[in-house]
């Protein structure tokens, strides 16, 4: 499932640490927003890596979008929607 993930975190150190974390699971598409594609235990698995790192006064969302809603997102200027990549075994 398509999986869009932001933060606000003022902690230079907390906000390095989630943005680290954010990467082995998806794409950066904007400073604190990441596109991530997840399947069967990964978002389970991101969220008890992240509460880890983040303190009450920080804030993170990850907004889960159904197929229908992936397809009809609009990007104004310049980027694309992340996509799984493609991969063939032979």
């Amino acid at each position: 499932m398509f999986h869009v993930v932001s933060y606000d975190i003022s902690d230079d150190k907390r906000r390095t640490a989630v943005a680290k974390t954010l990467l082995d699971y998806g794409s950066r598409v904007q400073y604190s927003t990441f596109e991530c594609i997840l399947d069967d235990e990964l978002p389970e698995e991101m969220i008890k890596r992240l509460s880890r790192i983040i303190s009450d006064e920080d804030s993170v969302r990850i907004y889960v979008m159904c197929a229908k809603c992936e397809r009809v997102i609009t990007i104004l200027g310049h980027g694309e929607v992340s996509e799984d990549e493609k991969v063939f075994i032979i």
